[in-house]
């Protein structure tokens, strides 16, 4: 009786240490794929980038189609392709992406329009958390870098060639991805 009070013990301790492996595992695994699904929209909205201006919210000139600026309250603005519209609602094909960063989260912001106006809702999502920082070094034609986009002189339209995308994460380090921007 007393090894089957032994086996018993040796048993639920075995289980209850599957039980918590398994719980770590599901939270990390759940970890990983938010940062796969960060950077997929990071590389998605860049690798599809539009030439496409848009206009400010009060409609009296041009944003630039790509803007990074560690001056502004967001990380990336870009205008891109590929939104896709299964219902034929009466709307682009082409969205614009804001990335913001606001204590610790990322948040991707669009609208459902291109020209947003102050009367068009933001539609924002968090898509990660424990963000430490979030850099965009941005690739001219010529293999300059910068980190503040456009530069100055240049059209609206005017993208770089590719964008190094350096993501902190608490816990997990940096994270660089390079994206061809589309030409």
């Amino acid at each position: 009786l007393a090894i089957f009070g032994v086996l018993t013990i040796l048993s639920y301790m075995a289980l209850a240490q599957t039980l918590a492996s398994a719980d770590m595992l599901t939270e990390r695994m759940d970890r990983l794929q938010a940062i796969q699904r960060t950077m997929r929209f990071l590389g998605n909205d860049l690798s599809s980038a539009s030439p496409r201006p848009v206009r400010d919210q009060l409609g009296t000139s041009y944003l630039p189609a790509v803007m990074v600026s560690p001056a502004n309250n967001f990380a990336l603005a870009v205008t891109h392709g590929g939104w896709t519209n299964p219902a034929g609602l009466r709307r682009s094909t082409q969205q614009r992406s804001v990335y913001q960063l606001e204590d610790g989260k990322l948040y991707r912001i669009y609208y459902n329009v291109l020209d947003a106006t102050y009367s068009n809702d933001a539609i924002s999502t968090e898509i990660l958390d424990g963000v430490e920082s979030l850099e965009f070094r941005l690739i001219l034609d010529n293999g300059q870098t910068t980190n503040q986009w456009p530069p100055d002189g240049t059209p609206e339209n005017y993208r770089p060639r590719a964008v190094e995308i350096i993501l902190t994460l608490e816990g997990e380090g940096e994270i660089r991805r390079i994206i061809e921007v589309a030409s």
